[in-house]
Parts: C-alpha cells; sequence; structure tokens
C-alpha cells in the first residue's frame, strides 16, 4: 500500500463551484477534477501540450503558484486556423474551378465571409498577403489537415486537433454556439490538466522543465506554416483550468516524471517521441487512479498478471481475467471506505450523541455532507442518518459508474494493456506498441531480460515471469510452469520486435533500439 496519504500531504479543496452537477464531490477528493473516461490517450497528451504551451507563456512552466491554486491558465482557441483547416471544405474546389489567383481569392474570401464562426471578424485577408498564389494556400490546407490527430473521427470542425508540430498548432477544444465559442469538456475533460499537476509535482520537474522548453522553442517548418494562417492580432485569452489534484506528492508522479525524462533524453527525430508519450501517460492516469484506490481502500498496490498472448487458455490467463475483475472494482471500493469513513468519524458520531431526535440527527449529518463533499441539502428521503448515507453511497457510485470508475477499462485498452483477444474476459496482455513504449523508457543500456522483468514489477505491479509471480500472488495460484512459458512467450516477441537478443542459451538481453550502438 502507497504511504501518501499522511498527515501534510493533502491540498486544501478549492471553493466550491456554482455547478448544478458537481455534487457529491468525492471521486474529486479521492483522485482530482478530473478523471474524465472520455478521452483517447491523444486527446489527453494534447491537452497537456495545451497546458503546458499557455503555463511555459505565463513564465511559470511546471510550477504552481499559490496566487494561482488551483492550476490556472491562458489557452488559444486559435478560431481564425480552425475555420481554415477544418470549417472550408470549399477550398480545393475554388482552386480547381479558377484558373486565376485573384479570383480564386475573392471567390474564398466570400464564402469564407459566410460560414466562419467563432471569430471577431469574418475577415480572412491576411492569408492573401501571405501566400504567393491562391493554389498553394489551398494546397497547404489540404496537407496541414491530413495531419489532423485521430483524422478518421467524426467530431464537429471545432474539435478537430491539427497535429502537435509546435506552439502554433496547439489550442483548447470549444464548441461554437450561435457564433459564440465557449469551452467544450468531452474531448478536453481536465485530466490533461491532473496530467500537468502531476509533471509539476514529481521529482524530476526541474529537468522537464528544460526539456520542455526545447520542445516547444523548435522551430519546425510545418510549425511556422501554421503561424501564416493566423493573423498577428492577440487572442482574447480566457482564464481556465481550476482543476484540483489532491495530493503534494505521490509515488504515480514521480514514476511519470521519470518514464518522460527518459523519453524525451534520447532526442528522438522529428516527433517520434510522442508516440511513447501518448501511451505511457495515459497508463500512468491509470496506474495513479488504482494506486490510489488501493490505498484508500487499505489494499494492498495492485498488480497487473500480464498474458504473454498464448494459442490457447492458460492459468496466466485465468488469472489475468481475475486480477482484471479485482483492479476494475478498486475505485468503486475506494469510494465506498470514503463515505464508511465518514460515517465512523467522530464529528458524526457525535451528531449522533447529541441529537435528540432522528429528524435532528439527520439535519446534522445532513451539514457534516454539506461540509465534506457539497452534498446534503439534495436528500428528500426518510430522516434517518443511515438513510442519508444510503442514499449518498447510491448517487456517488451512479456517478463514479459514468466516468472515473471507466478510467481502468477505456484508458487500459486505448494503451494496449487490457484485451479481449482470443477469450470474451478482459484481461492484461499487452501489445507490441506498449511493450515497445515500456522498453523505450526502461532499457538504457542492455538490460538481462529477468533484470527487466524485475523492473515492469517494481514500477508498474506488471507480471510476466515466475519470479515476480512468487512475490505477487498466493501460493495456491502460483505455478512456476505456467509463468516460465509466459516468459519463454515473451521473450519471443521481444526478439521478433527486435528488442531482445539471446548470446547464450542463458543469457538474453532486452535492448533499447534509440541506444544501441
Amino acid at each position: 500500500m502507497f504511504d501518501f496519504l499522511t498527515q501534510g500531504n493533502a491540498l486544501p479543496r478549492p471553493p466550491r463551484p456554482d455547478h448544478p452537477n458537481i455534487s457529491p464531490w468525492i471521486d474529486e477528493q479521492i483522485w482530482g477534477h478530473r478523471l474524465w473516461d472520455a478521452q483517447t490517450p491523444w486527446l489527453l497528451f494534447l491537452e497537456l501540450l495545451t497546458v503546458v504551451e499557455a503555463c511555459q507563456r505565463g513564465g511559470d512552466l511546471l510550477s504552481e503558484h499559490p496566487e494561482r491554486y488551483p492550476l490556472q491558465y491562458r489557452p488559444y482557441r486559435r478560431l481564425y486556423l480552425r475555420n481554415v483547416l477544418f470549417n472550408n471544405e470549399f477550398a480545393a474546389q475554388i482552386d480547381a474551378a479558377y484558373a486565376d489567383s485573384g479570383r480564386a481569392w475573392d471567390e474564398w474570401l466570400k464564402q469564407m465571409a459566410d460560414v466562419a464562426q467563432g471569430t471577431p471578424t469574418r475577415d480572412f485577408s491576411y492569408l492573401r498577403e501571405r501566400f504567393p498564389s491562391f493554389h498553394d494556400f489551398a494546397a497547404l490546407v489540404v496537407t496541414i489537415r491530413r495531419t489532423a490527430v485521430e483524422n478518421t473521427t467524426n467530431r464537429r470542425w471545432s474539435s478537430r486537433f491539427v497535429f502537435p508540430f509546435g506552439p502554433n498548432a496547439l489550442y483548447e477544444d470549444v464548441n461554437v454556439k450561435s457564433g459564440r465559442p465557449s469551452r467544450e469538456y468531452i474531448n478536453f475533460g481536465r485530466t490533461g490538466e491532473l496530467l500537468y499537476l502531476m509533471l509539476c509535482r514529481c521529482d524530476v520537474a526541474q529537468e522537464l522543465r528544460s526539456r520542455f522548453n526545447a520542445l516547444l522553442s523548435a522551430k519546425h517548418p510545418l510549425d511556422r506554416l501554421i503561424r501564416l494562417m493566423q493573423p498577428a492580432t492577440d487572442e482574447d485569452l480566457h482564464l481556465k483550468g481550476y482543476s484540483y489534484l489532491p495530493y503534494i506528492s505521490h509515488p504515480s508522479f514521480n514514476l511519470l516524471g521519470e518514464d518522460w525524462l527518459s523519453i524525451l533524453d534520447l532526442k528522438l527525430p522529428g516527433f517520434d517521441a510522442y508516440q511513447y508519450l501518448v501511451l505511457l501517460s495515459s497508463l500512468h492516469v491509470l496506474l495513479y487512479q488504482l494506486g490510489t484506490a488501493a490505498s484508500i481502500a487499505k489494499r494492498r498496490s495492485p498488480i497487473f498478471v500480464c498474458e504473454a498472448v498464448a494459442p490457447r487458455k492458460t492459468l496466466v490467463r485465468e488469472l489475468s481475467a481475475v486480477g482484471y475483475q479485482e483492479n476494475d472494482m478498486l475505485s468503486t471500493t475506494a469510494v465506498d471506505v470514503f463515505i464508511s469513513e465518514i460515517d465512523s468519524s467522530a464529528e458524526w458520531q457525535a451528531a449522533l450523541r447529541e441529537a435528540t431526535t432522528d429528524a435532528d440527527a439527520c439535519a446534522r449529518c445532513k451539514d457534516i455532507l454539506e461540509k465534506r463533499c457539497w452534498w446534503g441539502s439534495q436528500y428528500d428521503g426518510t430522516a434517518s442518518p443511515t438513510a442519508l448515507l444510503n442514499d449518498l453511497r447510491e448517487v456517488s457510485r451512479q456517478g463514479h459508474r459514468q466516468h472515473a470508475g471507466n478510467v481502468h477499462c477505456t484508458y487500459g485498452r486505448a494503451v494496449g494493456l487490457i484485451s479481449k483477444r482470443g477469450t470474451n474476459r478482459m484481461r492484461y496482455a499487452p501489445n507490441d506498441a506498449l511493450l515497445k513504449a515500456l522498453v523505450v523508457a526502461n532499457v538504457h543500456i542492455r538490460m538481462e531480460f529477468g533484470e527487466f522483468l524485475s523492473r515492469l514489477f517494481e514500477r508498474y505491479g506488471f507480471v510476466f515471469g515466475e519470479r515476480e509471480a512468487e512475490k505477487a500472488l498466493d501460493l495456491q495460484a502460483f505455478d512456476q510452469k505456467a509463468f516460465q512459458a509466459n516468459a519463454a512467450r515473451l521473450e519471443g516477441r521481444l526478439v521478433s520486435m527486435g528488442l531482445l537478443r539471446r548470446l547464450s542459451d542463458a543469457c538474453a538481453y532486452v535492448v533499447n533500439p534509440f541506444t544501441e550502438a
């Protein structure tokens, strides 16, 4: 069990927001505001980069100031850019219809004046001065549009995102209604803000700051071209954020920071590092949620029995499926334990002792719940503390199941940790992309295969081989031969991926392809 639940490691809660759907505020007290299951790994990564860019521009990258607590930042919206790229289906048609560049510009500017949304004005004439011909402009629009992240999804134009080539390509998610833009929380659900705060509070934040500065200051040609599509005038930047992460320190923060630092220090060409950062960032959010839930529920740190997929059912597959079910219930158990601790608290018990009637006790307990989790005044059931607490438990479970309770499954499947391949049950069966990301982040010089398995267990709780299984499992569940065969299958996969070399029958080394001479 993690030991971060200690006196002095919790930050004060932010002021209660004026929002009807914020109650009860229990998930947020356990994990922060907020864990959002609808974010894909790429959207989580883009939201993080948007916060990073805004904080760097504000001069407080990866540092927290008391006067801006909870997190506050001013992201770009870049609505001119988004209209040009994603609300502009007619540029190619106009380019094909008009041989004369001047006439093409006239027609395009006229149509944009009719369809553009969310911009202070519908004047896009600045583009005419920046491109030698309309054909060049239309070709560039097509080229950059093709780089959009998750380009096959059917999102509205204001919620589509260009590849993060640099700071000019980063902006927040918005919804434009009746011509007025407002922040949207579907694609950027604030989990990227929590991820940023996790990096702020990790032990290697100072080292990461310099890497982020270098990342955002790189002058990529496509980032400069994207800048040409936006007017020179400053945007009206709105203050965003107010996300809350409860803990000053946490083991998951340091693991996340160390993996980011390992990847960035490889100095991979172009944007090759992004594929690994995207997967590992979402993985660490999952690990943070389960690790925190385990501590709240007073359970041991989560373990993940990982199957190197076999052609038929094995004991490892069965243990992995059982372990998945246990881990999937952890967050709900943490919510129940949190509520049970209110019931056993000295304040609650004093309210029960001092009350003269059930109605009086219920009124006192409502006040306690209003202070503790911003809920109580909504209750209109039986005037009894027991009924009151039972109703809170049910409401909390329902709210938890809608979003935060799905993070383990949805994030796990998205990063390639959880699979139903070859069966109808979920279990842990890491795919090749995740395995490569783990190798790239953890293997700096060639590492003996057994040492690699031990490192995956110590850092992430992943169990592949017999030694780790013996430590993690009950004796009756442990089968040495089953886990030896599982490790052998993993070894074979790493060989086929070019990530493992066998020098002799007794000597196999995992290698990082980016650090090997």
